[in-house]
């Protein structure tokens, strides 16, 4: 297979997030405002301890809900911050059975794209883990952000 047509098929793949508003129900945990990747340390940190406490699982399992909506919440902050324009907003909400994450930048302008649709480098590599590690993944946009969410078992 040429290297066309592997990028080809990523695109085919990766045709687009679903533009959807988040499920309904869900009541907000934590919110942090961010405005720079250096703060993305301190997101990971509370957000485990947030989402962690009392479950017991154990750290550094990517099978575990903790650590895969930390990771997630890492990357499309991450994304968000170095590709639109600040401040990032990130939120926690949850219902009984799930938790919903949501990441905000002020650009409502520029919709997500997938990194098989981008160059190398370029970004959206959030989203592939995002649609591989959650439960649902999608986006909207208000007057003046762009929104992706994605929603996680409770364990």
């Amino acid at each position: 297979m040429t290297g066309s047509q592997e990028q080809l098929e990523l695109i085919d793949v990766d045709a687009g997030l679903p533009v959807s508003r988040p499920p309904e129900g869900f009541a907000p945990v934590r919110r942090w405002e961010l405005a720079s990747t250096a703060q993305l340390r301190t997101l990971r940190h509370q957000l485990a301890d947030e989402i962690g406490a009392g479950t017991g699982a154990a750290r550094q399992d990517l099978e575990a809900t903790p650590d895969k909506l930390v990771l997630i919440a890492t990357e499309l902050a991450a994304n968000a911050l170095t590709h639109a324009l600040p401040p990032t907003t990130v939120a926690l909400s949850r219902t009984d059975d799930q938790w919903m994450l949501d990441v905000a930048d002020h650009d409502p302008e520029s919709a997500p794209v997938y990194a098989g649709a981008r160059i190398t480098g370029a970004g959206g590599l959030g989203l592939h883990l995002a649609r591989r590690l959650s439960l649902e993944v999608g986006w909207y946009e208000t007057d003046m952000t762009k929104n992706i969410w994605a929603t996680f078992p409770v364990e």
